[in-house]
């Protein structure tokens, strides 16, 4: 019997590509439902980029959504997203696209994030020529020293900055917490506080100021379920939507299916013990260390080589593998593959039945 990701029409497919299992990514929206309530879910839409999947989550109930890029900003509200939050400061020619895609979309409420007085400046005056109003939160490093401003004297000048600006509304927090990263449980918790802990000073302080704070927006797949259960946050969890090889790695044990494979082929056995795939740099992340993928039958396989189109696997099964093997396998890192590919194949009852661009990969679409 055909295991759950083997394809009956795998001829009829070209590879490398990837596969998206719709009954599986429904599931897992499910079991996010599960962790925090539909209203309090965020997902973020730079894991999977596809309006199909933007559509599931409005079947479910979730009816607010993260973006990294304005493209995928734009791809979610023209899917019906109606409460999109570009989390990712604008800065340059950006500043100018959000603003026309606010006035280009009226029926869904945009937001974003700043930790500059400037480039909230920027936003302002931008916003007041378009005539539009921004939802905008402070974005708050809580360690991951990526971007952000401390949670102390500076974020409140600055969320004090926003409640006086014309053109703008302060809209709440943001606080991402990627630098968390293990699987005891345990442990994770205790970060978690350490890290948030400023985030509730912080709000408390500008509520007893009279400042509105309408919502904290944060925490990625590793604290989800931990903060949803303690917390009235927004949970911009994403990796769980589709699911990879990387997260079970430094994540707490979470019941999620594997909903996105890869399907490549074997195209050369260059020498005994090795066989090479066509599942090079264009076709899997491969910002990490191997191995960049794992794959179904070959728990063996060690990766000795990749480049563009090839990767090379040592393995004591290559004999079982001739030259036009279909092979399935789950990427490390599901988000940056996603956007590797121009296209997705839909599979349904063990048939790709149909191909779905992956349209918030591009840099622009229309705005």
């Amino acid at each position: 019997m055909p295991s759950w990701y083997e394809l009956e029409n795998a001829d009829e497919i070209p590879s490398p590509t990837l596969l998206i299992y719709p009954d599986r990514v429904r599931a897992n929206l499910q079991r996010m439902i599960a962790w925090a309530g539909a209203d309090r879910l965020r997902p973020h839409v730079k894991t999977h980029k596809l309006p199909q999947i933007i559509q599931m989550k409005l079947e479910a109930g979730i009816g607010k959504f993260k973006t990294s890029t304005i493209a995928e900003a734009e791809m979610t509200a023209a899917a019906g997203g109606r409460d999109v939050l570009l989390a990712y400061q604008p800065v340059g020619p950006n500043i100018r696209r959000l603003v026309e895609l606010v006035g280009a979309f009226p029926q869904t409420r945009f937001s974003t994030i700043v930790d500059d007085i400037p480039i909230a400046q920027s936003l302002s005056e931008a916003a007041q020529r378009r005539q539009v109003t921004v939802d905008v939160l402070i974005d708050l490093n809580i360690g991951m020293n990526r971007t952000g401003i401390r949670p102390h004297a500076d974020a409140v000048a600055l969320y004090r900055f926003l409640a006086a600006a014309k053109g703008l509304r302060p809209a709440g927090l943001h606080a991402y917490d990627g630098h968390i990263h293990d699987t005891d449980e345990a442990l994770v918790r205790r970060q978690v506080a350490a890290a948030f802990d400023p985030v509730w000073n912080l709000r408390r302080e500008l509520l007893a100021a009279g400042l509105a704070v309408p919502k904290v927006v944060g925490c990625g797949t590793v604290s989800s379920r931990i903060l949803a259960a303690e917390q009235d946050i927004e949970v911009s969890a994403g990796t769980s939507v589709l699911w990879d090889a990387g997260q079970p790695t430094f994540t707490p044990p979470m019941e999620v299916d594997q909903a996105a494979v890869l399907l490549a082929r074997v195209i050369s056995r260059p020498a005994p013990g090795l066989l090479c795939i066509d599942l090079g740099y264009k076709a899997v992340a491969s910002e990490m260390q191997p191995p960049r993928v794992t794959f179904f039958g070959l728990p063996d396989a060690e990766a000795v080589g990749h480049s563009e189109e090839h990767l090379v696997l040592k393995t004591d099964r290559a004999d079982d593998y001739p030259v036009g093997t279909v092979v399935y396998g789950v990427p490390t890192h599901i988000c940056p593959t996603v956007a590797l590919h121009s296209e997705v194949w839909c599979v349904d009852k063990g048939r790709a039945i149909e191909s779905w661009p992956v349209v918030a990969r591009a840099r622009r679409i229309t705005i």
